[in-house]
């Protein structure tokens, strides 16, 4: 697939029985379950995220990538969001830090250290340009190809700020971006949907993005 930039910024029917309220279906967050996104590539605002929780299913709208979406078992690139299985594989906000072992090591920091500052320093970087950070907006759920494949995700500096970048869900400082194919290749979702995803998501759950849609190999 084609080369990254600096961001890279990831068919379900609306169950019976929800309603919508501010953008997020369903009622109070519990514990963990499956997450399923649906993308519609002829017209992005119909595209929707359903959680199975144990009260019932959360449901919510969804942007992705600019370019469109891409095939099951694509490597990851830039404007594109895939299709496929999913592992969560790192949680990331203000208050809550969790990543899987082998990418603390990866990083080559302690483990404080990027509960201290990552994700302050990837939200204070300006991707855009645009005057505005905080692009992730609540938080950062990464996302691991199932079974795996190779990808082009590294920590690094930025313009001297240590970060990472992978496939990700996360929020937005612009709600208006939710609902259409505008990102660098992620899911994006609205702030409500993301304080739900934080207090239910974990590290290993399944998160399966479908289309009914042609996808691009």
């Amino acid at each position: 697939m084609r080369s990254i930039s600096a961001f890279l910024p990831l068919g379900l029917a609306l169950l019976t029985g929800c309603g919508w309220i501010d953008g997020v279906s369903g009622g109070k967050p519990e514990l963990k379950q499956d997450l399923r996104i649906s993308l519609d590539g002829k017209q992005p605002s119909s595209s929707e995220a359903t959680l199975q929780r144990e009260d019932g299913p959360l449901v919510f709208p969804v942007g992705y990538g600019r370019n469109g979406i891409a095939c099951e078992g694509s490597t990851f690139e830039e404007g594109w969001t895939p299709l496929g299985t999913f592992r969560v594989n790192a949680i990331l906000s203000e208050d809550r830090f969790e990543m899987d072992p082998a990418l603390v090591k990866e990083s080559g920091k302690t483990e404080a250290y990027l509960r201290e500052s990552l994700f302050r320093n990837m939200s204070s970087i300006d991707f855009k340009g645009d005057g505005e950070t905080g692009e992730y907006g609540k938080g950062y759920i990464s996302l691991a190809p199932v079974p795996a494949t190779p990808q082009p995700f590294r920590f690094n500096n930025y313009d001297g700020t240590f970060r990472w970048y992978s496939f990700a869900i996360h929020g937005t400082n612009d709600p208006s971006r939710v609902g259409q194919s505008v990102t660098g290749g992620c899911i994006n979702v609205n702030g409500p949907a993301m304080e739900a995803l934080l207090n239910s998501v974990q590290l290993g759950d399944e998160v399966v993005i479908a289309s009914d849609s042609p996808c691009t190999p």
